[in-house]
C-alpha cells in the first residue's frame, strides 16, 4: 500500500486552504482541488486530485483518483486506479482498475482489478475482479471476489452474496477460531495461519522487478510534481515568498533546514530515553518526515523557478507559471536524485533549504527580521 502513503500528505495541503471554502485548478485534462469541503462535479477530468475535510467525487472521471480528507465519499465511476485516504472512506461508485484504501471505516463497492485495503472497519458490497488483501479490526463481506483474498481480522462476517472464487488465507490470532461457510469457500481452498504470518507474507506478494522499480518511481514523481503543483497554485503568496528566501540566501536557508530536522530527530531522542516520553517520538518522527517532504515540494519549486529565470523567464505570475515551475523543478530533482551518491546529496540540499524557508515562514527567527521578502 505504499501509494496510499503518498496520498495521505495530500491531507497537508488542505489545511494551507482551510481559509478557503475551495481552491480548484484544472491544468490540462486533470483536476486539482482543495478546501475544507469539497466537490468535484466537473465532466470530461482524466485524473483527479483532491484534499479536505470534506471531500467528495460526483462525476465520473476517465483515469485514477487521488483523494485524502477527514470523510471521503466517491459516487461517479471511475476509469482508472483509486487511492484514497481518510477517517471514513467510501466508494459507491464503480472503479474499473485497481483500488487502494486507508482510513478507520471503509465500504467498497465493485471493483474492476485488484482490492487493498486496511482499516478499522471494511465493508466490501461489491464484486471484485481480482485478488483482494484486507485487513482490519471487522470485515463485512458480501459480495464475490474472483482472485485470491489474504484477509487479517478479528471478526469477519459473511453476508448472503458473499463468495470467493480463489484461494483464502485467512490469518487469525488462533487459527481456526473464525468460521468460513463452506457456501463461501470450499475447505480445500482456505488456508489459515497464524497473525504473525501477516507481515512476512504480504511482503512477498510481488517480487522486485525492474520494471516494476521503473514504474513505481515514474508514479511517485507523478505524484509528488503534481503535489508541489497545488501547492503553488493552492498557496500562491506563501509559497512565493519562500522561493524568494531560498533564491536569496540558499546557504542560510539548507543551514536553517538542518537546524531545524536535527532539533526535532533530536527531540525523538531524547523523549525515547525519558522513557515516559517514549511514546511521544513517533510524533516527533512523524514531524520530520512531513516536514522533509514538504521540504522537499518547496525546494522543488524554487529550484524550478530559479531555473526557468534563469534561462530569461519572469517570476512566476500566474498559475500556469507556477504550476510549470513546480513541476520542472520536481522533476529535474527526482531525476538528479538518481545519480549515485552526488544525487541523493542534491535533493538532500534542496529539501532542507525548503524545511528552512518553511521554518522561517512559521516561526521567523529575529535573525531574519528586517528582510523583505514579501509578495507585492
Amino acid at each position: 500500500m505504499r501509494r496510499s502513503y503518498l496520498i495521505f500528505f495530500l491531507m497537508i495541503f488542505a489545511t494551507g486552504a482551510a481559509a478557503q471554502d475551495e481552491a480548484a485548478l484544472t491544468f490540462g485534462k486533470d483536476g486539482f482541488m482543495a478546501g475544507r469541503s469539497v466537490t468535484q462535479a466537473a465532466e470530461r477530468l482524466d485524473d483527479l486530485f483532491m484534499a479536505g475535510e470534506t471531500v467528495t467525487s460526483r462525476a465520473p472521471i476517465s483515469g485514477s483518483a487521488h483523494l485524502a480528507g477527514r470523510r471521503v465519499t466517491i459516487i461517479g465511476d471511475l476509469g482508472g486506479d483509486l487511492y484514497a485516504a481518510g477517517m471514513d472512506v467510501a466508494v459507491d461508485g464503480a472503479v474499473t482498475g485497481d483500488a487502494t484504501l486507508a482510513g478507520y471505516d471503509l465500504r467498497v463497492a465493485a471493483v474492476g482489478g485488484d482490492l487493498r485495503a486496511s482499516g478499522s472497519s471494511v465493508t466490501m458490497t461489491g464484486p471484485v475482479g481480482g485478488y483482494a488483501l484486507l485487513a482490519g479490526e471487522t470485515v463485512r463481506l458480501d459480495s464475490i471476489i474472483a482472485g485470491d483474498v489474504r484477509l487479517s481480522a478479528r471478526k469477519v462476517t459473511f453476508g448472503d452474496g458473499a463468495r470467493i472464487d480463489g484461494q483464502l488465507i485467512l490469518y487469525e490470532d488462533e487459527p481456526g477460531a473464525l468460521d468460513v461457510p463452506e457456501r463461501v469457500i470450499p475447505a480445500d481452498r482456505l488456508d489459515r495461519r497464524p497473525i504473525e504470518a501477516w507481515d512476512g507474507d504480504t511482503r512477498a506478494l510481488r517480487p522486485f522487478s525492474w520494471a516494476g522499480f521503473i514504474l513505481r518511481y515514474l508514479g511517485g514523481l507523478v505524484v509528488v510534481a503534481a503535489l508541489a503543483a497545488l501547492m503553488a497554485a493552492v498557496l500562491p503568496g506563501p509559497m512565493a515568498a519562500m522561493r524568494r528566501r531560498i533564491l536569496a540566501a540558499p546557504l542560510r536557508t539548507l543551514w536553517f533546514g538542518f537546524l531545524t530536522q536535527s532539533a526535532v530527530l533530536g527531540m525523538a531522542v531524547m523523549f525515547a530515553i525519558t522513557l515516559i516520553g517514549i511514546f511521544i517520538s513517533p510524533a516527533a518522527l512523524l514531524m520530520a518526515v512531513l516536514g522533509g517532504f514538504l521540504g522537499l515540494l518547496i525546494g522543488s519549486y524554487a529550484f524550478g523557478a530559479g531555473v526557468l529565470m534563469l534561462f530569461g523567464r519572469g517570476e512566476p505570475g500566474t498559475i500556469r507559471a507556477r504550476v510549470l515551475a513546480a513541476v520542472s523543478g520536481t522533476t529535474v530533482i527526482c531525476l538528479i536524485a538518481l545519480v549515485p551518491v552526488v544525487g541523493w546529496i542534491v535533493a538532500l540540499a534542496v529539501t532542507l533549504a525548503g524545511v528552512g524557508a518553511l521554518t522561517v515562514r512559521i516561526f521567523s527567527p529575529r535573525f531574519f527580521v528586517g528582510e523583505d521578502l514579501s509578495v507585492t
